[in-house]
């Protein structure tokens, strides 16, 4: 069953003397259950891509669905609403609360949607067991490592149960170690819990965790590929095969 459509969206940026085109008719469709990466160089229009579905920015042209609901049409507290119950945002830089324990940045998503006490309690300490990182709940963001940071920015988006996590370059700062832990945890999450997963990554071997990669190149739709039944190895292979034919400046897209 589809779960996003995305319907030949376009995204403009300046005035009529200097127009940007940062998507030129994008369509296509996420599945429930799937993990897509969308991958492409530096100013290929992935990330104006994620801010739109996210919306965090607003197409010029266009309409994406998510479950039905036209969400180029929300606004205000419709929006807002939409945000809290529909969505989890895993970032790069974290974005959690300095102030607060990792109980507590966890928790606030849950308080956030009024959800009882009792049941917020419940729901962070299986989400810290699912991701490795019930030890560290009492601890700040300044005495935790950055892999921990990006653990814990990622139970508190899926605690809430989203139909849809958005991830913009979540590896992007995390030493190798720490990448790859928290991309098995995405498939773990992805596989067991049918959670659907869009990600934007530079990166092969992040990408290379994914079920289905989509590649942009000047703001279109420049090829995709599935992972099938290949080991990820092969699926990597396949992928950076896509990179080169990418051309360009292709240290930006591996």
């Amino acid at each position: 069953m589809s779960l996003l459509k995305i319907q030949q969206i376009e995204k403009y940026y300046g005035n009529k003397s200097s127009l940007t085109k940062a998507i030129n008719d994008i369509s296509f469709t996420v599945e429930e259950g799937e993990f897509v990466a969308i991958m492409g160089a530096s100013g290929s229009g992935k990330t104006t891509l994620l801010n739109c579905i996210s919306t965090i920015d607003r197409v010029t042209a266009g309409h994406i669905y998510l479950e039905n609901t036209d969400i180029t049409t929300l606004k205000g507290k419709h929006l807002n609403q939409f945000r809290r119950e529909k969505l989890g945002f895993i970032f790069q830089d974290f974005n959690l609360l300095d102030t607060l324990t990792a109980y507590e940045n966890i928790s606030l998503a849950l308080s956030i949607k009024k959800i009882p006490a009792s049941m917020i309690d419940k729901s962070v300490r299986t989400v810290a067991q699912q991701l490795g990182i019930a030890e560290i709940l009492q601890k700040y963001p300044y005495q935790m490592s950055g892999g921990q940071k990006q653990r814990v920015a990622s139970a508190r988006a899926i605690v809430t149960n989203p139909k849809l996590i958005l991830a913009d370059e979540p590896t992007g700062a995390l030493d190798s170690k720490s990448a790859k832990m928290l991309l098995e945890r995405f498939q773990y999450l992805n596989h067991d819990y049918k959670a659907t997963i869009m990600m934007v990554t530079h990166d092969s071997f992040t990408a290379s965790y994914a079920s289905r990669v989509i590649f942009i190149k000047d703001g279109k739709i420049f090829n995709e590929i599935s992972r099938g039944h290949d080991t990820r190895k092969v699926f990597f292979n396949k992928i950076i095969d896509v990179v080169t034919l990418l051309g360009g400046d292709v240290s930006d897209a591996l």
